[in-house]
């Protein structure tokens, strides 16, 4: 009986940029469905009064509660950003291994620069 592994193994395997995106769209979404309990709290805390929303606000305006928000949105423009991309692979395009690569690399810098982007606005107009 050989010795040898039967599949890949994660200390053979070398990952690659096509199953590193993958894993993180998957995990995004996941993340993505977590932040609708945060989006929750938030509504909930509005219609709870001017005390619970001030609590809320105190809370999401936290170091940890923007660090938080900011994994959030960054999740939201992945996730966006690489189902475009999949809706482009849906429909036949973009199969070639140049383009794979070149379409996961625009993923996230896109992904990257949306964020950026957006907590830019957020921190010129004073916050959250």
């Amino acid at each position: 009986m050989s010795s040898r592994p039967l599949s890949p193994h994660l200390q053979i395997y070398r990952p690659q940029l096509t199953s590193i995106l993958s894993i993180t769209h998957r995990a995004t979404g996941i993340f993505l469905s977590a932040g609708v309990l945060v989006i929750t709290y938030w509504l909930v805390s509005i219609a709870a009064g001017e005390n619970a929303h001030a609590a809320a606000r105190e809370c999401l305006g936290s170091l940890p509660g923007q660090l938080l928000l900011a994994a959030w949105s960054f999740s939201f423009y992945f996730h966006l950003c690489n189902g475009i991309r999949h809706l482009f692979w849906d429909v036949g395009m973009g199969f070639e291994l140049k383009t794979v690569y070149a379409s996961g690399y625009a993923v996230v810098v896109a992904s990257v620069a949306m964020t950026a982007l957006t907590w830019g606005c957020v921190l010129a107009q004073g916050g959250t």
